[in-house]
């Protein structure tokens, strides 16, 4: 990852957990655990301010289930390479929700 990520990081925990909770997929309209690779949980910092206190700490959380997934070929295997680089989208995506974008300008960007 570039220095600038690296950065990031130093300032927003980054969790990994094997799959997303009841409550996340609920809350997500998800129906299939593998379906979620990472979530941004906190306030993206285009809506901070002195007067909008943070109700949740920033977090990044990874979901193994969810990128194994992703990383898979047509033929259900997955490389090191393809592992990477579903990893390095879904950190950029979820750091990306921080920064305030939203999931139709990340799709814009290919990081959908």
């Amino acid at each position: 990852m570039p220095p600038l990520v690296h950065q990031l990081l130093e300032k927003i925990p980054l969790h990994v957990e094997d799959y997303p909770s009841r409550e996340v997929m609920k809350e997500k309209g998800i129906s299939d655990r593998r379906e979620l690779c990472g979530l941004f949980t906190g306030l993206a910092i285009t809506e901070k301010s002195i007067d909008v206190p943070a109700s949740l700490p920033d977090v990044v959380t990874l979901y193994r289930e969810g990128i194994l997934e992703a990383a898979r070929d047509a033929w259900g295997r997955i490389t090191g390479e393809s592992l990477r680089e579903q990893i390095r989208i879904t950190l950029l995506h979820e750091l990306a929700h921080f920064h305030g974008l939203n999931e139709q300008e990340l799709e814009e960007l290919g990081y959908g």
